[in-house]
């Protein structure tokens, strides 16, 4: 649980409050001698100081590689599609540009179903074997796409594609059980910029497939990307089924030591995870009913909407630029280079300075700003720097967005729930996307609708970290009172989520 304000603090302006309650709380906990609510002495806290710093380091050494390679390889499934498109799938299976869209769709529309059980059950399924298995299963349907022949197989396969990876859409939920609030979103751009780094590498293994493969043993470059992009994650799925370590609670003493494993389950108390936490319906049907969630989910749908059109469409949309097929899979890796670094420095900023809506916010604008250029401009240099400047933004605040939504709504149900549902509503909005963009070479009106939405989207941030902030002062307020001390005494954030008075809500 959050540390609670001192009553020095609760005199603080409320512009500053959120901010200032999780600094005060670490150095007043480092000057009393508290390590994650423990008394110790100075020498002791030192001490523990350092070995959680090595632990830290430990986890970024062991978790995020593994994570990060499930994670791109679903990218790499993801956005393959796009890809196969240009490199002669079209023509092939003579796809309409309204059949493509359809296909695209489809892939979210499994997503979708499994989305809630896929991010719920990683505690119960255990996230080693959840993860692996949902690697061998989609990388072995991807596989079988060699053989499509027709429209409705490759809809058959991208349904599936899609309901197996949701089962490793709980990625960053699983990264909250082991990282604190301020250490969360850089560690989930850390992960999640590999779908830039996917992005780009299909790009360039769909530019050597059209250079090398095409035509070997028979199969046109589209039937090789999918091959390709199928084998591997079967292959990995072993390694992350041995080597990921399962929770906390659980954690193995082939990785960390006694010690270490004590400040591993002291971290994941002090960010609201309990080892018993079970799933409790009546929590989801709440957060259902909380405007706060839905304001999230808004922010979120839009950021969805974006990414998932780029994943698709990236290279279709270079290609309306004029460049041949071969030139729009390799221009496609300046693109996702932006994302990358995009990604990485706005999560680091985001942690470093307390801050989630306003970042949101901001880029969000400056997205609109590049759909809008994309819009007006003709030349393909300045479009493609257009590209740029929408792929840096979005991707970010697609990062950030999914870990204010963790750090604000504490507790196992409510934390997961959160995630999942925000995924599913924005996976609804992403399939609306795919549709709009249905009008190549230039796709204006899909570029118009990202414009708007994106719009939209930054003024919901802006409102929400201003209501954030109102309901802060009010939770400052409340604290001390009789009814907030029987709270504390019947209920734990496991049991009311971010209503419990202790919370206090990150801006």
């Amino acid at each position: 649980m959050r540390p609670t304000q001192t009553s020095k603090d609760a005199e603080t302006a409320p512009e500053t409050v959120s901010i200032q309650l999780e600094e005060n709380a670490c150095n007043n906990a480092d000057r009393d001698g508290l390590f994650y609510g423990v008394r110790t002495s100075p020498e002791e806290l030192a001490a523990l100081r350092k070995a959680e710093r090595k632990l830290v380091w430990k986890l970024d050494l062991i978790i995020l590689p593994l994570l990060s390679t499930v994670y791109f390889l679903a990218q790499m499934g993801r956005s393959d599609l796009g890809n196969a498109k240009i490199a002669g799938m079209e023509d092939d299976l003579s796809l309409s540009p309204k059949q493509y869209s359809d296909v695209a769709s489809m892939f979210l529309v499994g997503y979708i179903i499994f989305q809630l059980p896929g991010t719920l059950l990683v505690r119960k399924i255990g996230p080693p074997l959840q993860f692996g298995l949902a690697m061998m299963l989609w990388g072995a349907v991807t596989t079988l796409t060699v053989v499509v022949k027709s429209y409705g197989g490759l809809l058959a396969t991208r349904i599936f594609v899609g309901c197996f990876e949701a089962f490793i859409q709980g990625a960053v939920f699983y990264l909250s059980f082991w990282y604190t609030y301020t250490e969360l979103a850089t560690r989930a751009g850390i992960f999640y910029s590999t779908s830039a780094l996917a992005g780009s590498f299909n790009g360039l293994l769909a530019y050597a497939a059209q250079s090398n493969l095409d035509g070997v043993h028979g199969w046109p470059a589209w039937r090789w990307i999918f091959f390709i992009e199928g084998i591997v994650p079967v292959g990995w799925a072993f390694f992350v089924i041995f080597i990921l370590p399962q929770t906390p609670e659980t954690a193995s003493g082939f990785y960390f030591t006694d010690r270490e494993k004590e400040i591993i389950v002291q971290r994941s108390r002090h960010a609201d995870n309990l080892g018993t936490s079970r799933i409790r319906p009546r929590l989801i049907l709440k957060l259902l009913l909380d405007p706060l969630f839905w304001l999230l989910a808004i922010v979120n749908m839009g950021q969805h909407f974006c990414v998932s059109t780029l994943s698709n469409f990236l290279p279709s949309i270079l290609h309306g630029f004029g460049w041949s097929d071969v030139r729009s899979q390799l221009m496609s890796v300046v693109v996702y280079a932006s994302a990358l670094v995009g990604i990485n420095f706005w999560s680091h900023m985001s942690d470093r300075l307390s801050r989630r809506g306003m970042i949101i916010c901001v880029n969000s604008a400056i997205a609109a700003v590049g759909y809008a250029l994309l819009l007006a401009l003709d030349a393909p240099v300045p479009r493609l720097v257009a590209v740029c400047i929408v792929a840096a933004s979005v991707y970010p605040n697609i990062v950030i967005v999914q870990a204010w939504t963790a750090i604000n709504n504490p507790g196992y149900t409510s934390r997961g729930a959160a995630g999942a549902i925000t995924n599913m509503v924005s996976t609804v909005v992403s399939i609306a996307g795919n549709q709009a963009y249905s009008d190549p070479p230039l796709y204006r009106r899909g570029n118009g609708a990202a414009t708007g939405v994106l719009a939209v989207t930054s003024l919901v941030a802006l409102g929400l970290v201003l209501y954030y902030r109102h309901l802060n002062v009010k939770k400052v307020s409340f604290r001390d009172s009789e009814d907030a001390h029987s709270m504390r005494a019947t209920y734990t954030v496991d049991d009311i989520s971010h209503r419990h008075p202790d919370i206090i809500f990150q801006l």
